[in-house]
């Protein structure tokens, strides 16, 4: 499928919340007409107001769409969404594809593809990299695992949504490939939490410890929207992921490393930071808060 075969197809879209709202004005700016579902109708009213049709169940989506995704928040979602009696699967054409964007365990995306495989579709695991800021700035990255025809059928859909769209491997692969990612990304941030709290505990003000890291090699991405959260008032009122979030893919880590006999000392230490988060009740915030925790372990004041 080329992308002027690509530009007007019918899309579907399961899961209208942060993520979600953010992808579906991409996929109608590139000429699609996108049909979605949210459990709450009310929180896809802007999306709706925008020229989205809106459907009651997963499976009226389906028989609407050529190629449907789902964003949701875990593996019980996603298996709800997909194989319920109203899940896309019901809906689904022969031949057509279903993609998953959660953040979920491999070896449950791959027993849900299964399913799907049996019916005569196709499904893909196809997280995605990158915080609402990505999204809107169309610098996301799609990660794809699953049947490789179908992925060359669904990539040019996929460049509306992020200009960086990669086939990992086959299905379940580019699920581990984004608890992985999740991985380097909340360790890095936790690290940025614990060295900003050092230089000030040693007299450097938390702005220029921000600075001087933003300003360095040790800068990233990442760090360069989320390191200026920690500063007075610049918490957003909206998390990016907050805390509870993100230890939902340290728990994955940690789980996979335990089946694939592979060790993640630095999955179990950002779990147990979350955990600090927690117990201190700020975990309402962007887990970039994680240096608040380092603060006070180190005897700084509220």
């Amino acid at each position: 499928m080329t992308v002027e075969e690509a530009s007007h197809l019918n899309i579907g879209f399961v899961g209208l919340g942060a993520m979600g709202a953010l992808i579906v004005p991409r996929l109608m700016a590139a000429g699609h007409t996108v049909t979605g579902w949210n459990r709450s109708r009310e929180k896809a009213r802007p999306l709706i107001d925008a020229g989205m049709a809106f459907a009651e169940t997963p499976r009226a989506v389906a028989e609407q769409s050529e190629i449907v995704f789902s964003i949701v928040t875990d593996s019980a979602a996603v298996k709800a969404v997909a194989l319920g009696p109203d899940g896309v699967i019901s809906g689904l054409r022969k031949g057509g594809i279903y993609i998953d964007m959660s953040t979920i365990e491999p070896d449950a995306s791959r027993a849900i593809a299964a399913e799907f495989a049996k019916a005569g579709m196709i499904m893909l695991d196809g997280p995605l990299s990158g915080s609402p800021v990505t999204v809107k700035a169309g610098l996301a990255s799609v990660m794809i695992g699953g049947d490789e025809a179908a992925f060359e059928r669904a990539k040019p859909v996929l460049l509306a949504i992020g200009p960086k769209v990669t086939r990992i491997g086959g299905n379940g692969l580019a699920c581990q490939m984004k608890i992985a990612v999740n991985l380097l990304l909340m360790v890095e941030v936790i690290c940025f939490g614990e060295a900003v709290a050092l230089a000030e505990k040693g007299g450097v003000s938390r702005e220029a410890a921000v600075d001087a890291i933003l300003k360095s090699v040790a800068a990233s991405p990442v760090l360069g929207y989320r390191g200026p959260f920690i500063l007075e008032g610049k918490m957003p009122e909206v998390p990016l992921a907050d805390v509870t979030l993100q230890q939902k893919d340290m728990i994955l880590a940690l789980d996979l490393g335990r089946k694939l006999g592979s060790p993640v000392p630095l999955a179990a230490a950002a779990n147990e930071m979350m955990n600090a988060c927690r117990g201190l009740g700020i975990d309402g915030n962007d887990f970039v808060v994680a240096h608040e925790v380092y603060r006070r372990l180190g005897g700084q004041s509220k």
